[in-house]
């Protein structure tokens, strides 16, 4: 078992492989489809198996709450006897569409309640929710904890500072959809900065030149995020709420999921993980294992915490 320990090194670098991806929302089965059958060879759960149907689950990879929980999944449902199928797209848009249509089963890591709000009163007649896994998300902004700044109000006349940039991230994204549209005009900060978007890994990579450099910077974040660890960052106030409250994490089905996979179903409803596990998980997942290793990575989570949930199955179906 090869264990990385330069972590940082390691997630931005699957973090940009993971903007490379580009894909559709087409059949989860196809081999030309992006990531369709990723998870079975490399994440080493889907093959053989397959006797209670074919799940597919659409993730953005860069987004690692949902890569992580993707990969819990596969080994899980593998366990029941479904095979699971791993389809990689880069925009929430593609996911809820894709759910909507039926081209993939699962989204593993939703926000509904608030960041993803629009998609779910676009699409949310077409998709099953099928239980929250983790209660304590947020949307955050971050600069380093050199900067001397503490509140997302203090970026108001001071956007010399940050050459006149918020680093976000997709363009699609619900984050970047609250930035747009409730914290740059509650805080006023229309004008004075310009919000420059392209994906998760190109922030990272931002991040990590401006503190290589120990430069002010200011970037769109999440919590929970390995990168809120990994880098020495701060969480700027949000006195305003601009950001909205906290939400909880969801699994998300097409529509008739339950009925269609009511084994699955059942076991996903059962799974809610606290702040230490959820950490666990995804720091194994994104950190501690090379990228290939995702199976080895959820057996080490299984096994430092083989009571992480009620429906936890440990042996193949």
């Amino acid at each position: 078992m090869t264990v990385r320990r330069n972590t940082t090194t390691k997630a931005l670098a699957l973090a940009m492989a993971a903007g490379l991806t580009l894909a559709a929302c087409g059949d989860g089965g196809s081999e030309d489809s992006a990531g369709g059958d990723s998870g079975g060879s490399e994440g080493g759960g889907a093959e053989g198996g397959g006797a209670e149907g074919t799940i597919t689950l659409g993730f953005i990879p860069s987004w690692t709450d949902g890569l992580s929980t993707a990969y819990l999944l596969e080994d899980q449902l593998t366990k029941l006897g479904y095979t699971v199928e791993m389809e990689e797209l880069t925009e929430a848009a593609l996911l809820y569409t894709g759910l909507a249509e039926g081209d993939v089963d699962m989204y593993p890591s939703a926000w509904p309640e608030v960041t993803h709000a629009q998609y779910m009163e676009e699409y949310g007649d077409q998709i099953e929710d099928l239980g929250a896994y983790y209660d304590n998300a947020k949307l955050t902004f971050a600069v380093p904890t050199y900067t001397e700044i503490d509140s997302i109000a203090e970026l108001t006349g001071n956007a010399d500072m940050f050459d006149g940039q918020i680093i976000g991230i997709e363009p699609g994204a619900g984050l970047t959809a609250a930035t747009q549209d409730s914290v740059m005009p509650t805080y006023e900060l229309d004008g004075d900065y310009e919000l420059v978007t392209s994906s998760t890994s190109a922030m990272l990579t931002e991040l990590e030149s401006a503190i290589n450099d120990e430069e002010d910077i200011v970037v769109t974040l999440w919590q929970p995020f390995w990168a809120n660890s990994a880098f020495d960052v701060k969480t700027l106030e949000d006195p305003e709420g601009a950001l909205g409250e906290a939400e909880a994490l969801h699994f998300l089905g097409t529509e008739g999921f339950s009925e269609e996979f009511p084994e699955a179903a059942e076991l996903i409803a059962g799974i809610q993980l606290d702040d230490e596990q959820y950490g666990a998980l995804e720091d194994m997942v994104v950190n501690e294992y090379d990228e290939g290793q995702e199976a080895e990575a959820i057996d080490a989570f299984l096994e430092e915490y083989p009571d992480a949930f009620d429906t936890i199955v440990t042996e193949e179906g």
